[in-house]
């Protein structure tokens, strides 16, 4: 069982320079041009101070924990040579979007001619995570019934309290951020594959997209691979954290292929406290409660956590990861990465520096975490 449900996992990371912390101004194509020579699975992203790493399909948590650690480091040591830091965050403490440089790449130009200003200010790093669907047909139906469970995956992973220097008061401002885009947030409850396919022929036909790459909603089915793929966690700056999520994930998609009675009614209220759900999480991050559809109740995360792991248990077993799932009862007491951010930048304050000193310090703790891989 261990081998069925395969999973990838693409993680987008910020750079800054390490001398001012602030988001590089000079070219940074050196940095871009050894880190794709020497290190595999390394892509540039639609902005000049993003890099993205991926793993290749795997089975197995270990061979995506070896591979997620090498890139790291090997991007920590590349950065090192080019007076770069490289991490990876929700969103960049310290960038302004107008200084933003876009990649130079036929479908980011495209894209961008298309997007205007909400593309422009779009300075966002996700994390993303592909699972095998043994039916890929069955996608829609799992990508319906899977809503429910996104806002714990998103609390676990909130990394973006700051933007455009200065603290949001929000755990996880990124998704706010990427709304601006069209085609973005929860998909429609669309009645069937069917009704999927239909809504495709009619956004290419009439020109609003080119293909469903360009639905950009917090889960969707891939049309390169046969996978289901989660978009809506911030960039994860704790490898550990990262591994958590796409395990989690994992499970719940074995667990809706197995049950195909949980959350088998979904409705218009279901995706209404769906919403409300992630506007709780993006503000508080771990720290949120949520509204219980069946008891109409609000909940403290950590509950919803705990049920999530109940149903998962079997899956967990089955493929192999309980270390990895379990590790979320950590993240949730110890705080995501939004909480030691601010916790970071405030004992900077108190200890009497400068707001940009402080955001500095952010970029620090965040950089040195990204490439803590040694575990």
């Amino acid at each position: 069982m261990a081998e069925a449900y395969r999973f990838g996992i693409e993680e987008e990371m910020f750079l800054a320079s390490a001398r001012t912390r602030a988001a590089p101004q000079r070219s940074v194509s050196a940095f871009h041009d050894e880190a794709q020579r020497r290190l595999k699975s390394v892509e540039r992203e639609l902005l000049k101070n993003q890099v993205e790493i991926c793993t290749p399909p795997a089975a197995r948590f270990a061979e995506a924990r070896a591979g997620l650690a090498a890139l790291r480091a090997g991007l920590a040591e590349i950065g090192r040579r080019h007076g770069l830091l490289v991490f990876a965050a929700g969103t960049h403490p310290t960038a302004s979007w107008p200084d933003q440089k876009q990649t130079q790449k036929a479908r980011y130009e495209a894209m961008m001619e298309d997007l205007q200003i909400v593309g422009r200010r779009s300075v966002v790093c996700g994390l993303h995570v592909h699972v095998e669907v043994p039916r890929p047909e069955s996608r829609v139906d799992t990508m319906k019934r899977l809503m429910p469970f996104l806002p714990v995956l998103l609390a676990l992973s909130t990394s973006s309290p700051f933007f455009e220097k200065r603290r949001t008061g929000l755990a996880g401002y990124r998704l706010r951020a990427y709304a601006e885009l069209p085609r973005t947030g929860l998909p429609e409850l669309f009645d069937d594959a069917a009704d999927f396919d239909r809504y495709v022929a009619g956004m290419t036909k009439a020109g609003a997209v080119k293909d469903p790459t360009y639905f950009w909603w917090q889960v969707r089915p891939s049309i390169r691979y046969p996978t289901l793929e989660l978009r809506v966690a911030d960039s994860c700056t704790r490898l550990e954290d990262t591994l958590t999520i796409a395990a989690l994930y994992r499970c719940l998609v074995r667990l809706l292929d197995r049950r195909p009675d949980l959350h088998a009614r979904m409705t218009g209220a279901s995706r209404g406290f769906v919403m409300e759900n992630l506007w709780r999480v993006e503000r508080d991050g771990v720290h949120a409660t949520l509204i219980d559809e069946a008891s109409l109740g609000a909940v403290p995360l950590r509950k919803a956590l705990d049920a999530t792991l109940a149903l998962t248990e079997e899956d967990a077993e089955a493929l192999g990861c309980r270390a990895e799932c379990e590790h979320a009862r950590q993240i949730v007491r110890r705080g995501s990465s939004a909480d030691i951010q601010v916790a970071t930048y405030e004992a900077a304050l108190k200890d009497g520096r400068s707001e940009r000193q402080a955001l500095s310090a952010v970029i620090d703790w965040l950089a040195a975490e990204t490439a803590n891989v040694a575990a």
